[in-house]
C-alpha cells in the first residue's frame, strides 16, 4: 500500500507542477507582494525602527520568508478548488489510485513552488544587504522550520480547498496568516507593544519561529525558542493533517 501511494503520489504531484511551470506567474505573484514589503520596510521606515543594533534587514528578513509561505499556499487551496469544482476528484475516485495521493499532489507541488518562491525573496535580500554567518547546519536547520511550516499551512490550506463554495471564499483564508506576523516580532520587538499585544505577540507561534530563524541567521543559540518552535510547526502540521484528511474523506463519501 504504501508503495502504491508513492507511486501514485509522484505521478499527481508531476502532474499538478507541470500547471505550476505552465504559469509560472503564480510563483512570481507569490514573492512580489513580500519582496515589496520587504523594499518598503527597509528602505522607508528601517531607519526609524530600532531593532537593537545590525542591519533592519538581517531583523526583517525572517518574518518575510514567512509571509511568502502563507501567500504561497493560498494557491494550493485554488488549485485544489478547481480540481474540486471540475469534478476531477470524482474521476480520480473512479480510477484505482491511492486516495490520499491526490492531496499529497498538491501539498507536495506547494512545498516546491513555497521553496522558490523563498529562495528569490532569499536572494532579493542578499542584494539589499543581508548576511549571515550561519554555517551549513543552521542554514539546514533554517531549511527544515520552513518546510514544516510549510507543510503545516498547506495542509491548512486544503481544507478550504475541499469546502469553498467561491474563489473568493477559497482564496479569502490566507490573510489571517499573511496578517499574523504583524502581530508578532517579526517587524519590530514586542517590548513596546501595549501589555496585552505584547502578550499574544509572545504566545503566538510566528514569534518563536521568527525569532529561532533570526538567531540560526546570526549564528547565535536559539535556547528553549527553538524547541518551542520545533512544537509549534510538527504541532500544527499535525493537527491540520488530520483535519484535511478528515475533510476529505467527508467530502468523498
Amino acid at each position: 500500500m504504501t508503495t502504491e501511494l508513492l507511486r501514485d503520489t509522484v505521478v499527481l504531484s508531476q502532474r499538478c507542477l507541470r500547471h505550476v511551470l505552465r504559469s509560472p506567474d503564480t510563483i512570481i505573484t507569490t514573492a512580489v507582494t513580500p519582496i515589496a514589503m520587504l523594499l518598503l520596510f527597509v528602505y522607508v521606515f528601517g531607519g526609524a525602527i530600532e531593532v537593537g543594533g545590525g542591519d533592519y534587514v538581517d531583523y526583517l528578513l525572517p518574518g518575510i520568508l514567512l509571509i511568502t509561505v502563507a501567500s504561497g499556499v493560498s494557491y494550493t487551496a485554488f488549485r485544489l478548488f478547481t480540481d474540486v469544482s471540475g469534478g476531477l476528484f470524482e474521476r480520480f475516485q473512479s480510477m484505482p489510485i491511492a486516495r490520499s495521493a491526490v492531496l499529497w499532489g498538491h501539498v507536495l507541488t506547494s512545498l516546491v513552488a513555497n521553496l522558490v518562491s523563498v529562495a528569490l525573496v532569499v536572494l532579493v535580500a542578499v542584494a539589499m544587504g543581508f548576511r549571515s554567518g550561519a554555517g551549513v547546519l543552521a542554514w539546514l536547520a533554517v531549511l527544515g522550520l520552513v518546510v514544516l511550516f510549510t507543510l503545516a499551512l498547506t495542509w491548512l490550506a486544503v481544507i478550504p480547498g475541499l469546502t469553498a463554495r467561491s474563489v473568493d471564499g477559497v482564496s479569502g483564508f490566507s490573510y489571517p496568516l499573511i496578517f499574523l506576523p504583524f502581530i508578532s516580532s517579526a517587524f519590530v520587538p514586542t517590548e513596546g507593544m501595549p501589555a496585552p499585544v505584547e502578550w499574544f505577540a509572545e504566545h503566538q507561534p510566528v514569534t518563536s519561529i521568527v525569532d529561532t530563524i533570526r538567531n540560526l541567521f546570526a549564528a547565535q543559540p536559539v535556547g528553549a525558542t527553538g524547541w518551542v518552535a520545533l512544537a509549534w510547526c510538527v504541532g500544527l502540521l499535525v493537527v491540520a493533517h488530520t483535519l484535511a484528511m478528515a475533510t476529505y474523506r467527508r467530502r468523498t463519501t
